[in-house]
């Protein structure tokens, strides 16, 4: 009961609010110079496009009074506007229409469009974009005004304040009705509205442009004319002090609209295991053929994407083992950035996601420590990436039985620097350079019953190529376990056993 109480007030407190707010709007309104609204109304400029003129911000824009009160002084009616051509009046082409869209409840489409997508969403913003003739047509118009208006005190307080832009006024004109519709705030998230006009005229007034600019060299910056075909007022041509007609470009048809909404990536990061050795980690096709049964990626961020509700989704790893290495230990960090999610995930989630993908009948691939981040996710997978230490255990066989000096042979080799050429099977897909990597420690584990094969333990440098150290890849790579031992070995099995990364481990 008192929560009740307490929620209407504020209720009640908002409305209070928003009346003062009303009132004071509409004196500003009034406040305006009749001479120069006069004037500007009869060249065709609609209320929305005076009221920014003149510098006005916040709700005016989407005050009925307000707009309704200028509107009154103009003589005519249901006129194209020659500044904005119709943005501010939400008069419009769009896709479905082949006639213009006069006086739209652009609000209330815009609510209907974004409900109809399903997006989950606590707050959005607005993006905008226009032709440059509109910019060029304020340019113009404001040249205008100095030369008429400029004696004016009025006018020099304008200065002062600045002309706001079609783009600020039409989200002033659409942000507070929609906060109602849509029923939540209007912030800069990750959830965005993004409004496009274009208009025929917007190519020709860019050659016009510069055209005009080659004829006006003299005019300072900021107070160049723009294109034009019909004069904005006869009397700018008397008036103006540099002796080039100040020209309007007035169009017969509106802009053409498009709305698009989308969500800026949302990142998901953790740790995978692969168990299989016939799952690549991306999805790898030759002429048409798959190899493999599976790959990580489509496992994980097939997952995660059909839970998200996107469009698509990337996948980035911390390096990369062949199709036939397994992924063990505490796993390869990873991240999944996907695109346009219409979810939110919450983090019962994500949790939710990692148990479905480690709870697969195939078993192929598990998931670690899997989480929502943002975009630092790329910091943590850059930090260390480039120092960072791997290990591996290698079932090698050698060409001779096993002695037990070999065993101390291999692990006292600290640091050892091994230098690679770029194998013979990746030489076609890879440039022939030479690399120095570094193998930090190895050591042997004897098999039982088995004198020819063993397990190779060993710490390297990110990146050295675990195969070619062992069986030298015909001398391109050096030293190698068979050159240290004195006989032939090759690696059957390989397994990458921990990444030395801090990034999600917990």
């Amino acid at each position: 009961m008192e929560e009740q109480k307490q929620e209407e007030s504020l209720k009640h407190l908002g409305e209070e609010e928003e009346e003062e707010e009303e009132e004071s709007v509409s004196e500003s309104v009034r406040d305006l110079p009749s001479d120069a609204v006069k004037e500007l109304l009869s060249e065709g400029v609609c209320a929305r496009c005076v009221f920014r003129l003149f510098g006005l911000q916040g709700r005016v824009y989407a005050s009925p009074p307000s707009l309704s009160f200028l509107s009154s002084l103009s003589a005519t009616t249901h006129q194209l506007c020659t500044l904005c051509f119709g943005i501010l009046q939400f008069t419009y082409y769009s896709d479905d229409t082949q006639t213009p869209l006069q006086n739209q409840n652009l609000p209330l489409l815009i609510a209907d469009t974004v409900k109809r997508l399903a997006y989950q969403f606590h707050t959005f913003s607005l993006e905008v974009s226009i032709p440059p003739i509109i910019l060029n047509n304020d340019n113009s118009l404001r040249s205008y005004m100095k030369t008429k208006f400029g004696s004016q005190s009025w006018f020099q307080e304008n200065l002062l304040t600045g002309c706001i832009s079609t783009k600020d006024a039409l989200k002033f004109s659409l942000i507070y009705p929609l906060k109602n519709l849509l029923e939540c705030k209007s912030s800069m998230g990750n959830f965005r509205i993004r409004l496009t006009y274009t208009h025929t005229k917007a190519s020709k007034g860019d050659q016009n442009r510069s055209d005009s600019a080659e004829t006006c060299k003299r005019r300072k910056i900021g107070e160049s004319n723009l294109v034009g075909e019909i004069p904005i007022s006869k009397s700018l041509e008397n008036d103006s002090s540099d002796g080039c007609e100040f020209l309007l470009e007035k169009a017969n048809e509106p802009c053409h609209f498009t709305l698009f909404c989308y969500r800026t990536p949302f990142y998901f990061g953790g740790r995978y295991l692969k168990y299989s050795r016939n799952v690549s980690q991306t999805c790898w096709i030759i002429d048409d053929e798959r190899m493999g049964e599976a790959s990580v990626e489509e496992i994980i961020g097939g997952n995660i994407l059909q839970a998200c509700q996107g469009d698509g989704f990337k996948f980035h790893a911390a390096g990369r083992e062949d199709i036939d290495v397994r992924m063990l230990g505490p796993g390869r960090p990873f991240l999944v950035e996907v695109q346009n999610a219409r979810h939110i995930p919450s983090e019962l989630f994500v949790k939710d996601v990692e148990k479905k993908i480690n709870n697969m009948e195939n078993k192929l691939v598990r998931v670690k420590n899997l989480k929502l981040v943002g975009s630092e996710g790329w910091d943590l997978m850059r930090e260390g990436e480039a120092e960072k230490q791997k290990q591996y255990a290698a079932l090698v066989w050698i060409s001779r039985p096993l002695k037990d000096e070999d065993f101390q042979c291999i692990s006292s080799h600290k640091d050892l620097k091994v230098l690679q050429r770029t194998p013979i099977r990746v030489l076609h897909r890879r440039s022939p350079l030479e690399r120095e990597k570094i193998i930090h420690w190895m050591k042997i584990e004897a098999i039982a019953g088995s004198s020819q094969y063993f397990l190779l333990h060993l710490c390297t440098q990110a990146g050295t190529y675990i195969k070619e150290f062992v069986h030298g890849d015909l001398g391109r790579t050096y030293p190698s376990i068979g050159s240290i031992l004195g006989c032939r070995a090759e690696i059957l099995q390989l397994d990458v056993t921990d990444i030395k990364m801090e990034c999600f481990l917990t």
